[in-house]
């Protein structure tokens, strides 16, 4: 484990006062819920946001929680399996591992209910909890045109995750509709961690017009591009404007204070764990009509299987109006 992950989990954790029941875990006839959460996210920020969501709402639920962490590949299905062994009742699935498809259909198929977190585009054999991605990133990309940008470089997330694909549509439709042709060169992919942040900021900041703001697709790419602005002897937000996505601590830990969406993560946990509860509960009294599987998807309506939270844009001091520069010196 990471050092920033370890101290995310640690962080959480005592925040809470959680400790794991022991006694009630030996016990198998025990009717307290087992719940699973698999993780293997980059950020840091997020887990500790959603370690924080996931562990309170257990805690007044009642539920004992077990944490595993995965390494994405088969690693993840290995966790999953003996998750399911040891009598696991339910298991929430954070970005990235709530798209896993082998994972996915392994609990299906097990009668495991699930929960994926902050998914685009759910599974329809799972649960899910998420918000609009598309809009709020069309809004963002809106508030920054309406402060004077033309040229907005946009640093891309995990282009295998379904979330990071609809940022990058509300991004071009804002676009679109200030009639500002996309250019491709504005927009490189990350992969939701700082490092990837860095490059990415230097390859914008490369550019022969660099753009005069930068919207990041999380707030640790975004702390990443103040960073590489900072190096280069540029002041945020008088040379560039940025602007991130999620709220987590990373967005008032740094100067000036991030600009961002708020993606009420620890929020998200606590609508998960709850949807669970009653996924895992529907189960078993349907168990005695010998319903037990698929009925935590199909038996109930949209509104039972899938929950959109609301976002915020959140404004900071890392926005501004753009400063008048020259035009590009010609090659």
């Amino acid at each position: 484990m990471r050092p920033a992950t370890r101290e995310a989990v640690t962080a959480a954790i005592d925040a809470l006062r959680y400790a794991p029941n022991k006694a009630a875990r030996s016990l198998a006839g025990a009717g307290q819920l087992r719940v699973g959460l698999l993780y293997s996210n980059p950020s840091a920020g997020f887990l500790s946001e959603f370690l924080l969501g996931s562990l309170d709402q257990a805690s007044r639920s009642d539920v004992q929680i077990l944490v595993e962490k995965c390494e994405l590949g088969d690693h993840e299905l290995e966790v999953a399996r003996h998750m399911v062994a040891g009598g696991i009742d339910g298991v929430v699935l954070p970005p990235p591992l709530c798209e896993a498809d082998a994972v996915l259909r392994f609990l299906a198929a097990s009668g495991v209910p699930a929960v994926s977190v902050a998914t685009a585009v759910p599974s329809p054999a799972t649960l899910a909890v998420r918000i609009d991605d598309r809009e709020a990133a069309l809004e963002m990309t809106r508030h920054v045109m309406a402060l004077g940008h033309r040229r907005i470089g946009f640093i891309a997330g995990n282009p295998n995750l379904s979330a990071s694909g609809r940022r990058l549509e509300g991004y071009r439709a804002a676009l679109e509709e200030a009639n500002i042709a996309y250019d491709p060169a504005l927009v490189v992919d990350g992969r939701f961690t700082y490092r990837s942040g860095l490059d990415a900021a230097e390859r914008l900041l490369d550019l022969a017009d660099p753009p005069t703001a930068v919207f990041s697709s999380n707030d640790d790419m975004a702390v990443a591009t103040v960073a590489v602005a900072h190096r280069r002897g540029l002041d945020v937000p008088g040379d560039l404007t940025v602007c991130g996505f999620d709220d987590t601590a990373l967005a008032t830990a740094i100067w000036p204070e991030l600009t961002t969406i708020r993606q009420p993560i620890a929020d998200m946990a606590r609508a998960a764990i709850e949807m669970l509860i009653v996924a895992i509960r529907d189960g078993r009294a349907n168990s005695e009509v010998g319903a037990l599987s698929g009925t935590t998807r199909n038996g109930g309506s949209e509104a039972d299987t899938m929950r959109l939270m609301a976002f915020d844009l959140i404004r900071r001091q890392s926005d501004a109006a753009p400063r008048r520069r020259p035009p590009a010196r010609e090659a």
